[in-house]
């Protein structure tokens, strides 16, 4: 098992905030782009 310091991270597109991979987005990690739905939702806006 990794530590959690050990995954990457992204920066979300719509947020900013940057998220750390899940174990639910290791086929499509390369597509990810939103850290949850809400951003997904809300579409890509540049951070404030």
């Amino acid at each position: 098992m990794r530590k959690k310091s050990a995954l990457p991270t992204r920066q979300c597109l719509c947020c900013g905030l940057p998220f750390t991979w899940r174990k639910k987005w290791e086929r499509d990690w390369a597509q990810v782009k939103y850290c949850s739905e809400r951003c997904r939702r809300a579409g890509a806006k540049p951070p404030k």
